[in-house]
């Protein structure tokens, strides 16, 4: 009963994050005024800065997140070692490009201070989990990459969670910048929550 169970956590998993890893896609095939993008003003969908940012994030974070689930599967990390590097320098890679424009673009954020603050926040900790997680397996610390891997990819599904709290929260307050302020913070907050007792539950020790 336990494997079926965490065999159907797995599948919900892997598919959560390949669905939205892909979901930047449609920015390219359907109207611009889609989506967040909806909420921004005419000066700011035209200025070119912007634009790099928004589209780098949502692109190289895609990316993170469509490669990164796949490196927790232990038998999928044991049967090939150099495919989990390769793999894993691409999300390092895609993830500090995508924080970087994520910070950026969190300077103009919907909602103003409370969100900008979030999603900051979050930008930063992604490049620094990700950057120690990077720093740990060069110096071949193996449980230290662990542990500052799930930290990392924890802040990267943040991706997922925004887009299961926003519309629920925004049918709730009946207001998308209400939703949007509490939503820059708990898209990540409780990811990075599971991820401290799943860190603890494995014995990483981060130091």
């Amino acid at each position: 009963m336990k494997n079926t169970t965490n065999k159907f956590a797995w599948i919900v998993f892997g598919t959560m994050a390949m669905s939205i890893g892909l979901y930047p896609l449609i920015y390219f095939v359907i109207d611009r005024k889609f989506g967040l993008l909806a909420s921004k003003s005419e000066s700011l969908l035209n200025n070119i800065f912007w634009n790099t940012g928004f589209y780098g994030h949502i692109l190289f974070g895609g990316l993170a997140l469509f490669i990164g689930w796949v490196q927790f599967s232990k038998k999928f990390r044991n049967t090939n070692l150099l495919r989990h590097r390769n793999i894993g320098k691409i999300y390092v890679i895609a993830a500090m490009i995508s924080g970087a424009c994520g910070i950026y673009i969190g300077f103009h954020a919907t909602g103003g201070l409370i969100a900008s603050a979030g999603f900051i926040s979050l930008g930063v900790l992604w490049l620094f989990t990700t950057y120690k997680a990077f720093q740990a397996a060069r110096n071949r610390d193996i449980e230290l990459h662990k542990g500052f891997m799930i930290y990392s990819y924890a802040l990267c599904f943040a991706a997922v969670t925004l887009r299961i709290w926003l519309p629920t929260l925004t049918y709730f307050f009946g207001d998308f910048t209400i939703a949007y302020r509490i939503v820059a913070w708990l898209c990540w907050v409780p990811n990075l929550i599971f991820a401290f007792f799943w860190v603890r539950k494995k014995g990483l020790m981060l130091g």
